[in-house]
């Protein structure tokens, strides 16, 4: 993809505050790609973005000290929101007066403001749908750009540039606030042309009150999708329907409903049908599972049919579909226990994560393995929501360490099938002498949870 030379004269050297993060991580690889010569720090990383990083070689220095400006002395510092008032590399660049922009306005002014971008929103499965998108266009031969929250297996990369003339870009539309200066949330700077609103509920606790104030940040990013653009919206989500009480100038495609895209039952070789109203358009057949990813899959397919791809193709292109790291990825099986690694991490996505593997695997036994460390779970907003949640696993462990909360009070409805421990290795253990041959051992957390996979792994 051409660069403009003159933002290239301007901009050369970019450093990156929290570039260990899935996005700025991510937003690192394309301003490489671009031209540009990356640095950055953040605290501690770790897989798949710590990878990626060393991969590409980019420098990343660990920790927020105001040495790493001397260090790096950049044209700009581009700054992501774990970035906070107080640390010394922020207060630095503001007392030093160094020039510095947000992570998300960065993106669009310097990558997105040449491309279509096609948006995905939503509380849950924004990083899958993502991913589904990117891989249909690749499958027709339109080369996409995409900014991914995880490492798409089919890619094996989180983001790239476009490689077509005319060019697309996929992006996971996150709700959550843009940087310290800037409390608008990310999607707003992306000037999405296709815009799918996948689902919402409230989380975000530390940054929202209510569920109130995540639909007004989602209507202001239905107020950027111009009028000759798309809005793909599930038909089974009222908060959805709330959003666009508020107003829409931009044609609504619905997925969820008989009238729009919706899917048949899935058969046992995971086949399901697709529908467009009362027709037929593809059949579907993959290792994915649960009808969350059915409708992640519907709204995909409507997304990449506004830019003119067939929905038989889409679908055929599905059929391929390998997921992404880290949702339902198989890390390993010893003695005929299967663990998984999945990022489930709020309420709804835990109870659609293991009922869908329930469905199909319904002779084995499902251990959950939960850490509640994303920041609404850590203050504890959802927990009267997780022990039904958790209600499909047959046994669940849950780590407490650092959480403030009463744990075990909030899951004592599931009785003697629920063990809350404080010490990762004394929970380690009892996970290990548990576990059974044909066990599947879901572990559910959106960090790296002290390296517990390989650690159990090595235990069984």
């Amino acid at each position: 993809m051409r660069r403009s030379s003159i933002i290239l004269i301007i901009m050369k050297h970019i450093h990156i505050i929290g570039i260990g993060g899935t996005f700025m991580g991510s937003l690192a690889a394309l301003a490489q790609a671009a031209g540009f010569r990356v640095t950055g720090g953040d605290g501690k990383m770790y897989p798949p973005m710590s990878t990626q990083l060393e991969t590409l070689g980019i420098n990343a220095h660990e920790g927020f000290d105001a040495e790493q400006l001397d260090l790096y002395p950049a044209d700009v510092y581009v700054i992501g929101n774990v970035a906070k008032r107080g640390m010394a590399v922020i207060e630095s660049i503001l007392n030093r007066h160094l020039p510095y922009i947000s992570g998300p306005q960065w993106l669009a002014e310097n990558i997105l403001c040449h491309t279509h971008v096609l948006a995905v929103a939503g509380t849950h499965g924004k990083t899958t749908t993502a991913s589904m998108l990117a891989w249909i266009l690749e499958e027709v031969g339109l080369k996409p750009g995409f900014l991914i929250g995880g490492v798409p297996q089919n890619f094996g990369i989180s983001a790239r540039l476009p490689e077509n003339d005319k060019p697309y870009f996929v992006i996971e539309a996150d709700e959550y606030d843009t940087a310290f200066f800037d409390k608008r949330s990310k999607f707003v700077h992306y000037h999405a042309r296709t815009a799918i609103l996948n689902n919402l509920e409230y989380d975000h606790a530390d940054i929202f009150p209510d569920l109130g104030a995540i639909q007004t940040q989602f209507h202001h990013l239905v107020r950027t999708v111009p009028s000759e653009g798309e809005l793909i919206v599930n038909a089974c989500e009222p908060n959805l329907q709330a959003v666009l009480d508020k107003g829409a100038w931009t044609p609504v495609v619905w997925f969820g409903n008989d009238q729009g895209y919706h899917a048949g039952e899935e058969n046992a070789d995971g086949t399901f049908t697709v529908y467009h109203g009362a027709n037929k358009v593809g059949d579907i057949t993959w290792s994915l599972s649960g009808a969350h990813n059915r409708m992640n899959a519907l709204a995909a397919v409507a997304a990449a049919a506004h830019i003119g791809v067939h929905p038989e193709a889409a679908c055929k292109a599905l059929s391929r579909f390998e997921n992404v790291k880290r949702r339902m990825e198989c890390k390993g099986e010893v003695r005929g226990i299967t663990v998984y690694d999945d990022f489930a991490h709020h309420p709804t996505a835990i109870r659609t994560t293991l009922e869908g593997l329930r469905r199909r695997q319904a002779q084995r036994r499902i251990i959950a393995v939960l850490e509640p460390r994303s920041n609404t779970m850590k203050q504890g907003s959802l927990k009267a929501a997780l022990p039904a949640a958790l209600s499909p696993a047959d046994k669940v462990f849950c780590y407490a360490g650092g959480i403030d909360w009463d744990v075990a009070a909030a899951l004592a409805s599931l009785g003697e099938k629920v063990q809350v421990e404080q010490n990762f290795e004394i929970m380690l253990h009892q996970i290990a002498a548990t576990a059974q041959s044909g066990d599947a051992i879901v572990v559910m957390s959106n960090g790296d949870f002290n390296g517990i996979h390989e650690k159990l792994l090595n235990l069984l």
